[in-house]
């Protein structure tokens, strides 16, 4: 298994929306490898494929819950289900999230409380599952990365200004940025 670089916003792989994949084999079986060597490298509850410059709809998670699912998986050509999403501000306190994309940034977002994931592993297996609370949002985060949105795509205005400050501040936005897990600096300060 290979610790791969996280591509950082702005490279444009981040930013489209990724493609269904149609074979299940050796070579995919090894991209979930290393997605699951990288994400726990980068102490992260989940990763998906564009954040390692594939443009692939499937992400790895690893998250304890209260739902039944297993700690830790895959999901290859996810469908989710959601409950309504609440109108009210995001708490700040509480509903905070980062994104191993945008490093060190957190800003609260509002999401929806309950999720319904339906997809394949590696092998093609069918997979289904139900996510709620914090799990929830875990899944949601990395079901947008494949339709080529991050979280500060999501954020109110306030929230999103503070993010595209940071943006601009940390010189992102531009292709050819990445990470590397393990060996920079952990930017969640882990």
């Amino acid at each position: 298994m290979t610790v791969l670089p996280i591509t950082i916003w702005g490279e444009p792989v981040l930013h489209r929306r990724a493609a269904e994949v149609d074979v299940f084999d050796d070579e995919l079986r090894t991209l979930i490898a290393d997605m699951f060597e990288t994400n726990e490298a980068a102490n992260g509850v989940g990763l998906a494929a564009p954040q390692v410059g594939v443009g692939r709809r499937l992400f790895v998670y690893r998250f304890e819950n209260d739902d039944g699912a297993p700690p830790s998986g895959v999901v290859v050509n996810p469908v989710l289900t959601l409950s309504k999403v609440s109108g009210a501000l995001p708490d700040p306190d509480e509903e905070e999230e980062g994104c191993l994309s945008f490093p060190g940034g957190q800003y609260p977002l509002k999401r929806a409380e309950w999720a319904r994931v339906q997809g394949f592993d590696g092998d093609g297996t069918p997979v289904e599952f139900e996510a709620t609370e914090w799990f929830a949002r875990v899944i949601q985060h990395e079901y947008d990365h494949l339709d080529g949105k991050l979280y500060v795509n999501r954020l109110i205005d306030r929230y999103s200004r503070k993010a595209m400050k940071q943006a601009r501040k940390s010189g992102w936005g531009v292709p050819g940025l990445t990470w590397m897990p393990g060996v920079d600096p952990d930017p969640f300060g882990h």
